[in-house]
């Protein structure tokens, strides 16, 4: 029998609709894994905050949500989807709300149709028939203006009435479970009971997304695993506190990577704290190498790299491989729109004779370089064949001249609308 193959499950869960004017990002069903990501600005500075969400947004953020915090943040928001509209960036946005969200919806509604998604934490709407009436006044704003929600619980800001509530009946059993798993229990159906709320104040169940963000990555997957047995709606999938660098980026990409491969999760954040003089996007870049990874999607033309070894001690392959693998993420905002499918082409940029002309045949285009002690020259294979030679002190260059020429030939030009 043959090796079966290791594609990700299909996902089932419903489709809510994201919109801004006539543009439309579905979330669940059969649509495509959306990335995601949030600004960090303070969102009262509106021309601070437009500005990093159209970065992201070029990075590739499907959704960007926003803080919306103040009367002041809900008064910026109108004016930061203007300057959005008139820069031609169309990514919805998400009010992320907590304690306020009520008032702010309610007292700002231009704030509540710029909008268009609004993200709630029932752990921090309020208490007893306060927190009912208030979580009630968000689901009607969302009917009133036609906006889905994200239920998003959290276990820094967990209803502590519901957790105690569940500790105690745990008290009661023969066989008490481990602490963690109450946790586990009480994140679940915070969700859950909410969304049944909201749906019996009058809220389709397709506008609605769930959340249930731990910092734990086998915490994230136990609830997660969980969360998709018992529900219908679409999941938004994320550690909340990723961390920096390497560790949030390699847990991030364990946590999500495994559910994913289960068919779990609609649309990821990768919540990274960026280090000094980092940019934002880099959480947006490293969402979609994940999605990526796993055949998902395509996003950018994959660039194959040798990792180096005693044969090619000599910098120049890894110089070359940061200067394509920079040049053709800043090239795909231009690239997407003119020319479609340009995301599926692979690229190859190896370190020496050994695999480089093999793993430069596999790819669409590519080159191999001199390891040490190996001729000065550069041969390039394009569609599995050699075709040239670079040589001298701007390979570099040459070689991003052959993609750009390869690309303008291979993939047809988008017809212009009229």
């Amino acid at each position: 029998m043959p090796i079966a193959l290791a594609q990700p499950l299909a996902r089932t869960s419903l489709q809510s609709v994201v919109k801004w004017g006539s543009h439309v990002v579905t979330v669940g069903g059969d649509a495509p894994v959306r990335i995601q990501s949030m600004t960090n600005t303070d969102t009262e500075d509106a021309i601070g905050t437009a500005i990093q969400v159209k970065e992201l947004a070029l990075a590739g953020s499907e959704l960007v949500r926003i803080t919306v915090n103040t009367p002041e943040a809900a008064q910026a928001v109108p004016y930061i989807r203007e300057q959005l509209d008139r820069m031609g960036i169309s990514v919805p946005l998400i009010g992320d709300f907590h304690y306020n969200g009520h008032r702010l919806l309610s007292e700002f509604p231009d704030c509540a149709q710029a909008l268009s998604k609004y993200r709630i934490n029932p752990g921090n709407v309020g208490k007893g028939d306060k927190r009912d009436r208030q979580f009630s006044q968000m689901i009607e704003a969302a009917i009133q203006w036609d906006k889905p929600i994200r239920i998003g619980v959290n276990w820094g800001s967990l209803d502590q009435e519901l957790l105690a509530s569940l500790m105690d009946a745990n008290n009661q059993r023969v066989n008490p479970w481990d602490a963690k798993q109450v946790m586990y229990e009480a994140l679940i159906t915070s969700a859950l009971e909410s969304a049944q709320r909201a749906e019996e104040i009058g809220l389709a169940g397709h506008q609605i997304t769930l959340s249930c963000k731990v910092s734990g990555v086998t915490d994230l997957i136990a609830v997660y695993r969980e969360l998709a047995k018992r529900s219908k709606y679409s999941l938004h999938l994320g550690l909340t506190e990723a961390g920096m660098g390497t560790k949030g980026t390699v847990a991030s990409a364990t946590a999500l990577g495994i559910l994913l491969q289960e068919g779990i999760g609609d649309t990821i954040r990768v919540s990274l704290t960026p280090a000094p003089g980092e940019a934002r996007t880099q959480e947006v870049v490293v969402a979609s190498e994940i999605i990526q990874s796993l055949g998902l999607r395509k996003f950018v033309p994959s660039v194959t790299a040798c990792p180096g070894c005693g044969r090619t001690t000599s910098t120049t392959f890894q110089e070359l491989t940061k200067q394509i693998d920079d040049f053709l993420r800043d090239q795909m905002p231009v690239w997407r729109t003119q020319y479609p499918g340009v995301e599926n082409m692979k690229v190859a940029v190896m370190g020496c004779i050994v695999n480089g002309p093999g793993e430069s045949k596999h790819a669409d285009i590519g080159i191999s370089l001199p390891g040490t002690g190996e001729a000065p020259a550069a041969p390039v294979f394009i569609d599995g064949e050699k075709r040239m030679t670079l040589r001298g002190e701007s390979i570099a260059a040459d070689f991003q001249n052959v993609v750009e020429n390869y690309i303008r030939e291979r993939f047809t030009p988008r017809t212009p609308s009229i």
